[in-house]
């Protein structure tokens, strides 16, 4: 009797799982901390450098290829370059997930980018890790991690 109740109760439920499942994004999702990611990545490959800073809170920190450098520092030093790599090279993020408790979040993703850069062949797979907290109801990147490697040319798929 208990296994027939649950088989009914499983199978009503079916139609509403299948409707969440297809529903359109929520407000959460639409300005979520994944949102923020995204919308960051979107103001590099459109070369907004004024849209990416305002995604960035005052004391980020972005680590990459074994330096450290402040919102500031980055700004000055390598946020063109990163604007350059994003117009020219395409790259697709995969494995995105994120995670959210309260008023802090992260999000990962696994990046591959293939293109060319200034005469340079680009192939590379990596990893991204972002931190955000959520202040005045607007998700803000706190930290950025990236890490990657050259694919060998016999792995390019």
């Amino acid at each position: 009797m208990i296994i027939s109740i649950a088989k009914a109760l499983l199978i009503a439920s079916v139609p509403t799982l299948l409707s969440v499942s297809n529903a359109a994004p929520n407000e959460e999702q639409s300005t979520g901390p994944l949102s923020a990611v995204h919308a960051f990545h979107a103001a590099l490959a459109h070369g907004d450098a004024k849209a990416a800073l305002a995604l960035l809170a005052e004391d980020a920190v972005i680590l990459e290829a074994g330096s450290a450098q402040t919102r500031d520092e980055y700004a000055g030093e390598h946020l063109g370059e990163d604007i350059a790599f994003a117009k020219a090279v395409q790259t697709t993020r995969t494995n995105e997930a994120v995670y959210n408790e309260g008023n802090l979040a992260w999000a990962t993703a696994t990046t591959h980018a293939q293109g060319n850069l200034n005469g340079h062949e680009i192939d590379s797979t990596g990893v991204e890790l972002v931190v955000l907290t959520k202040q005045d109801g607007k998700w803000r990147i706190r930290a950025i991690h990236w890490s990657s490697h050259a694919n060998k040319s016999d792995q390019i798929k």
